[in-house]
């Protein structure tokens, strides 16, 4: 009785673990921490990302463009996919990604799709659900990241793989 008691509690705390690890909102809330520990947002100038050239986006004094820390840190962490998109326009631009290309390549310098997720940020809301990312479904999370006067300047993202 005892052993059964041991393997079913055994099991119930490996079930919990893999639902905390695997969901979008706690992921997303880490990707905010470990961004906005390194300072406010803003843009300021230009930097390539793939073969375009968009406004180069900071957290406090460290550029996110071409720079993979945080979203590598968090597929370590979460096992989940995580980019940082700049504001270009209309278009939002991958300037920080652990999401591959076909070509197995990050995926810097692809745009968000005019999508449910797309809606939201324009609405400077955060959408959460079930998204298809560069041709994969994902439960999904995207949040806009707001410079200090309000204005959306990009969005942080987070999935992990349905």
């Amino acid at each position: 009785m005892t052993l059964n008691i041991l393997a079913v509690t055994a099991a119930l705390l490996l079930s919990l673990t893999n639902v905390h690890a695997y969901d979008a909102k706690l992921t997303i809330s880490d990707l905010n921490v470990r961004l906005t520990s390194l300072g406010a947002p803003r843009v300021n100038g230009t930097d390539k990302s793939g073969d375009k050239t968009v406004p180069a986006i900071y957290f406090g004094e460290r550029k996110i463009n071409n720079n993979y820390d945080v979203v590598d840190a968090l597929r370590k962490a979460h096992n989940a996919t995580a980019t940082i998109f700049v504001k270009d326009g209309e278009e939002y631009v991958r300037v920080s990604t652990n999401v591959l290309t076909a070509e197995g390549k990050r995926a810097v310098g692809t745009t968000l799709a005019h999508n449910a997720a797309y809606e939201s940020i324009g609405k400077g809301a955060q959408f959460c659900g079930l998204i298809d990312v560069l041709g994969t479904a994902f439960d999904a999370c995207y949040n806009p990241i707001k410079d200090s006067s309000g204005k959306t300047i990009g969005i942080f993202y987070v999935g992990h793989k349905k």
